[in-house]
């Protein structure tokens, strides 16, 4: 499995937030609702996005995209210092602030809030609902706050999505999720090529030519009941010697990495499809429904069943 590629394979968007911002200065929203992570595209206009856990504010241009990753607060502005006049809460329930008017920021139709549809800034904004884990070991890398300037960003999902963000065919929000996850990897690809990126531990090792290999072996089958003494061989090194260079190059023993992964992906499985626990445990390696349940109690805290309930309560509608 290609990681970027297949990062939202299991954990894709579903019944993600799409709107068109609109705003005409002097404008300023909080968002406070803790979304795992949203991506803004910048149409026209400019706007300043502000972190509250003290990093610096970053402008954003036309063509500009920035990923903000859930669940610290931030602030979207003509202007560094304007004062929000509205806040965005979880369930995307916008409230007026400090006496600001309610039609200040309202429906402007499918898809499409703010002020009005010829203001002067316009803003792309996908939000997604849940935290997957596999993409949260991608997500958790990330700073709390990136931007990919259009010098360096050249996307072609941003025009599509401009057009199809307006549009109520049957089946829109589908296509809209889709290209929400191509626009999402196109730009971790794009973020992770740029010098400045901290890459995972992981992600970096998947250059190395032996570890990688392991690491691409783990990941593609990881129902396989591999041993260090199966990587080793395939991998044309001793026992010894893989363990001592996964683990200095990934921060984890093999065994340790493929039980997290096996975990990941039962957490992913138990969210998205209705598979039971048994037939989940054989996709990812374990050899029944208690030996999955046993580790993964251990690792998440709660059994597989409680995760799948609390994983449907926070289900968008």
């Amino acid at each position: 499995m290609d990681v970027l590629a297949g990062l939202l394979e299991g954990p894709r968007a579903r019944g993600a937030f799409m709107i068109r911002a609109l705003f005409d200065p002097p404008w300023s929203v909080r968002i406070a609702d803790e979304a795992p992570v949203s991506v803004m595209v910048m149409v026209r206009g400019t706007a300043w996005i502000v972190p509250e856990d003290g990093g610096p504010a970053q402008l954003i241009r036309p063509g500009d995209l920035a990923i903000a990753r859930g669940p610290d607060h931030y602030t979207c502005a003509d202007e560094a210092g304007t004062a929000p006049f509205a806040e965005i809460r979880p369930g995307e329930r916008c409230v007026p602030l400090d006496g600001a008017p309610v039609a200040r920021y309202r429906d402007l139709g499918l898809r499409a809030w703010g002020e009005s549809p010829d203001s002067s800034v316009e803003m792309l904004i996908g939000t997604y609902q849940m935290r997957g884990e596999i993409t949260g070991r991608l997500l958790d890398a990330l700073p709390p706050l990136l931007v990919l300037p259009t010098e360096v960003w050249d996307c072609p999902f941003t025009p599509l999505l401009a057009d199809e963000i307006s549009k109520g065919e049957p089946g829109q929000d589908v296509v809209l999720d889709r290209l929400l996850d191509l626009l999402l990897i196109a730009a971790l690809r794009a973020w992770f090529s740029r010098p400045e990126a901290a890459a995972p531990a992981w992600y970096r090792a998947l250059g190395d030519p032996v570890v990688g290999r392991a690491l691409r072996m783990l990941q593609d089958d990881p129902a396989h009941p591999w041993t260090i003494a199966d990587l080793a061989a395939k991998a044309g090194l001793s026992r010894a010697a893989l363990a001592r260079r996964f683990t200095e190059l990934v921060g984890e023993p093999p065994m340790t990495y493929l039980t997290n992964w096996r975990l990941a992906l039962a957490a992913d499985l138990l969210r998205d499809t209705d598979l039971t626990i048994g037939a989940i445990a054989g996709r990812v390696g374990y050899g029944s429904a208690f030996a999955l349940s046993s580790a993964f109690k251990r690792v998440y805290g709660v059994s597989p069943q409680d995760h799948r309930t609390g994983a449907a309560e926070r289900a968008p509608a």
